[in-house]
């Protein structure tokens, strides 16, 4: 599959956009002006690319909600899903072994953490541990055992901890365990435990190429530090006004808010 060439007035032929934060207001919903700038932009030859750090269970019914029919990057990279068609294109698991030293490793550098983690596939579950808060009202399956972790394939273990804030934890877990996870922070309480080498720039290379695009054709758009990865791919790094500062230091240009249309006024400004 491939696109057509973008008009003359708009500079690039795929735009990659974050979820939460970025796409998405506080409600999970897509403002009108945003929809028709995307539409606008799809017109003049861009494809989008929705790219979230939540795995497919996570985002589909978003994606269904909204009436998305491309490809979405899932799972932090990990899964490139097709909405049109509720099929799973690729998908790339975490080694249990390693997580399994990383875990104990970061637990001998800051202390007992709290457990979640996302099963890989289309219906995967997501397993949540004693202590663990969820974000939202996300579904989610209780566990009590440590050990149901390593019953099933995985693409990623979440990660919180009793007193460390987000930042300090991420930090605190890529010195532990880095060489053996990625670690990715998503959002506020949610700090990941991925394959090794594994971001969102895996996953979004993967989805440009099967439309036949490339990193110097892409506008991207997000909003905390797993975006980086992405912004250093792309031709373009956009980070909303509400960005974690890592992102903002990294950014090519600042826009509004998620809450303000940011997407939305940089394609209108780029559209003319």
């Amino acid at each position: 599959m491939s696109t057509a060439p973008p008009d003359a007035g708009f500079p690039y032929r795929l735009i990659a956009t974050d979820l939460d934060g970025t796409l998405l207001r506080s409600d999970e919903s897509v403002s009108r002006r945003t929809r028709d700038a995307l539409v606008a932009a799809s017109a003049a030859g861009a494809a989008h690319i929705v790219v979230t750090g939540r795995a497919v269970p996570w985002t589909r019914h978003i994606l269904d909600d909204l009436g998305y029919q491309g490809l979405a990057v899932c799972g932090q990279g990990a899964q490139v899903y097709d909405a049109g068609a509720h099929r799973l294109l690729t998908a790339v698991t975490l080694d249990r072994q390693l997580a399994g030293v990383a875990l104990a490793k970061i637990e001998a550098e800051v202390g007992p953490l709290f457990l979640a983690a996302s099963r890989d596939g289309l219906d995967g579950e997501i397993l949540v541990g004693p202590g663990y808060t969820v974000t939202g009202k996300l579904p989610s399956t209780p566990f009590t055992d440590a050990s149901d972790l390593w019953t099933a394939p995985l693409n990623k273990i979440y990660i919180q901890h009793p007193t460390l804030s987000d930042d300090e934890l991420a930090d605190a877990a890529r010195r532990a365990a880095g060489g053996f996870v990625t670690v990715a922070m998503a959002g506020e309480g949610i700090v990941e435990l991925l394959p090794l080498g594994l971001s969102k720039a895996t996953g979004l290379s993967l989805a440009a190429r099967r439309l036949g695009l490339k990193a110097a054709d892409t506008i991207a758009f997000g909003d905390m530090p797993n975006d980086i990865p992405m912004f250093a791919w792309a031709a373009h790094g956009v980070a909303m006004a509400n960005a974690h500062a890592e992102l903002r230091a990294v950014a090519d240009e600042v826009t509004s808010s998620s809450e303000e249309d940011g997407i939305a006024v940089v394609l209108e400004r780029l559209l003319g």
